[in-house]
Parts: C-alpha cells; sequence; structure tokens
C-alpha cells in the first residue's frame, strides 16, 4: 500500500509552508495513501506528557474523532519539532479526510518502518472515522481550488447528475484553463451551472484532444492512455 512519510512536500494555499507534517499528509491525499507514518522524538501518542507526568501511557489506536485528542496534543519541548503532537494531530485529521490512517511512532525505534509492515504494535494509530471513498468526495467538495473548468454536453451533465458516474471524454465539449493532470477542475453544463468538482486524469491540451471521443479512441489520438474515464467516480463529487 502506499505510505508516506514526513519528509514528502508539496505546496498549496491550505497548509504553512515549512509544516513537514502537514506537508506529508497534503501528498498523502494527492496520491490516494492508505497511512502516513510520522516519526518522532516519542514512541507514540501519550495520555499526557510522559517527561511531566510518570504515569501517563502510550495510546495504540485511538479514532480521529475523539474528544479526547486535543487533550493529549501539547506543545513541542524537544526543539526536534515546531508544534510537537499537536501538528501531528493536524496532520492526521487532514489525511483522513481522504481516509488515510495516520501512526505517530518513534524514529529511534529499531527498524520502525519494518515492523509497522509486519503488524507490530508499535506506536499509535489514528484512525480515520470515513471510508476512503467518502472521505476523499468531502474533501474535494470543500478543499483544493479550482485549476480549470470542463463543459458537459446535457447527456453528460444528466448522468452525472442522476448517477454520479464518472465522466468520460465523450461528454465533453469545451474546455476552459491550462490545468494540469491530477489538478481539481469543475464540471459545468452549457448553462454555466456546476455540476461536479473532480481530479482530472488528462491535462488542459489533452483534454481538448480526446474531448468528444469515446474512450476506446483515447490512444490512437494521444498515443497512449492512462486511463479511460476523464474523471473517475470515486475522484468526483457533485455540487
Amino acid at each position: 500500500m502506499p505510505v508516506v512519510n514526513e519528509n514528502d512536500t508539496v505546496a498549496t494555499d491550505e497548509i504553512r509552508l515549512g509544516d513537514n507534517d502537514t506537508l506529508a499528509a497534503l501528498v498523502a491525499n494527492l496520491i490516494e495513501a492508505d497511512a502516513l507514518v510520522i516519526l518522532t522524538d516519542q514512541d507514540g501518542l501519550f495520555t499526557a506528557d510522559p517527561g511531566r507526568d510518570p504515569d501517563a501511557t502510550l495510546i495504540d489506536e485511538v479514532e480521529m474523532h475523539d474528544s479526547r485528542l486535543e487533550a493529549m496534543a501539547g506543545d513541542s519541548r524537544s526543539g526536534l519539532g515546531r508544534g510537537g503532537m499537536r501538528t501531528k494531530i493536524e496532520a492526521a485529521r487532514l489525511a483522513a479526510r481522504c481516509g488515510a490512517a495516520t501512526v505517530i511512532v518513534g524514529g529511534r525505534i529499531d527498524d520502525v518502518i519494518g515492523k509497522l509492515s509486519s503488524g507490530e504494535n508499535v506506536g499509535t494509530l489514528l484512525a480515520p472515522t470515513c471510508e476512503p471513498v467518502a472521505a476523499r468526495k468531502q474533501w474535494l467538495a470543500a478543499h483544493l481550488q479550482e485549476a480549470g473548468k470542463v463543459v458537459l454536453d446535457s447527456g453528460a451533465a444528466k448522468v452525472l447528475r442522476d448517477s454520479g458516474g464518472s465522466l468520460l471524454a465523450v461528454g465533453v465539449v469545451a474546455v476552459q484553463g491550462q490545468f494540469q493532470r491530477g489538478e481539481l477542475v469543475s464540471c459545468i453544463d452549457e448553462q454555466g451551472r456546476v455540476v461536479a468538482r473532480g481530479l482530472i486524469n488528462y491535462d488542459a491540451n489533452e483534454t481538448t484532444q480526446i474531448m468528444g471521443l469515446p474512450s476506446q479512441k483515447i490512444e490512437s489520438v494521444l498515443g497512449y492512455v492512462d486511463e479511460s474515464e476523464l474523471i473517475h467516480r470515486d475522484n468526483l463529487v457533485l455540487v
């Protein structure tokens, strides 16, 4: 399964640049990772600050909606992080928007990634509360800036509204904007009304070349085919 660690970085308007935990969480969203692993100077998330409270115990697993998380999150005292557990929990929430679980675990543990991969109980698992597809659709509806638009014919607009299926190139009549593959675009009808938003599988130039064509002709026009759908239904949300 795809796993991202906190050293991965990408820029967005939604995050503070330099916050590696949040940057890694955004990467997890973009690549649809199953899990985000955040390595830190603590063995995981504790019921209290273990440096101050000798009775603090390690939490094996907690769900993201658990109200205790805020009380457990403190500021960093080690100098190794930029916000201690608080930023890590915020990153876990961001990853959970697309259904990814997060593990907060000590980076000094021998072979920590190997132990996690083998299912050994180390660190703290922060479990998402939504299924991946449902969480991803919520994230698409509320976040990310639109990079462009595709205009749908009446048939394609009706199919999306009625069934929420995938968008095929054959149903597109015009392209607006200069978007790249994987960016968020709005799907609008010929009257300019937004029908859906989604992550597109082809850039603006490619979409212009294949719009109006059946999926089986994509390869003959572009010389390759990444996906048969312009926007897969799992990456598309009705508006």
